[in-house]
């Protein structure tokens, strides 16, 4: 599935909560970097007479997303990952990815191709955000197991998307993100016990 197939009105129409006509993109907070790369690819992909930016405060376009979706209406919406609408609204099961025809961003990254812009086969548009965990260089050099550690450990992002969940819902607290990462290794032990034995490798003859 495709976002230039909005240039299909009668497919637009299907989105349009407002009447007018132009499916309903329910975009980001005005601001954002997302806003201005939204705005480019409707102009790039002869978008703008068949689909409308909505753009607010992004939790409450999502509040208003999942009111629509709940009541059987169609939508379409921005989202990135990890975020905690993945684990309401989940990807290939009750929502889909829409591709882009051609990798098309704006001025400040012109650079980029749709390598920079795929996932798992898909060319998505946007950049792929890659998370990394950022430690003091001193600290690196002085302690190899645990700079081995930093590069083994990877957090699956459905994992994320429920811890963000979590805190959104009010279990916030230091108290709360402690235990949520206690229960996250319990389940997942022997993962997380293969990435300390692993990383002791590290530190030779001192551990």
């Amino acid at each position: 599935t495709n976002l230039e197939q909005f240039k299909d009105p009668k497919i637009a129409k299907l989105f349009d909560t407002d009447g007018n006509g132009k499916a309903n993109l329910i975009g980001c907070n005005a601001g954002w970097f997302c806003e201005i790369v939204i705005d480019h690819h409707l102009k790039a992909y002869g978008l703008e007479d068949t689909v409308e930016h909505i753009r607010g405060q992004y939790i409450v376009l999502l509040a208003d997303v999942m009111t629509r979706y709940k009541q059987g209406e169609s939508v379409i919406y921005y989202t990135y990952q990890p975020h905690w609408i993945s684990t309401i609204l989940k990807p290939d099961q009750d929502i889909i990815w829409l591709e882009v025809p051609f990798t098309s961003l704006p001025e400040s990254q012109k650079g980029l191709t749709e390598k920079d812009t795929s996932v798992d086969g898909k060319n998505l548009g946007f950049t792929v955000d890659r998370q990394r965990i950022v430690a003091n260089k001193k600290f690196l050099a002085a302690n190899p197991v645990a700079k081995r550690w930093f590069e083994l450990v990877q957090i699956p992002a459905e994992d994320i998307n429920v811890e963000s969940l979590k805190i959104k819902e009010g279990e916030s607290s230091p108290e709360d993100i402690r235990r949520h990462g206690k229960e996250w290794v319990e389940t997942n032990q022997e993962l997380f016990d293969s990435w300390v034995e692993e990383a002791k490798k590290a530190g030779g003859d001192s551990i």
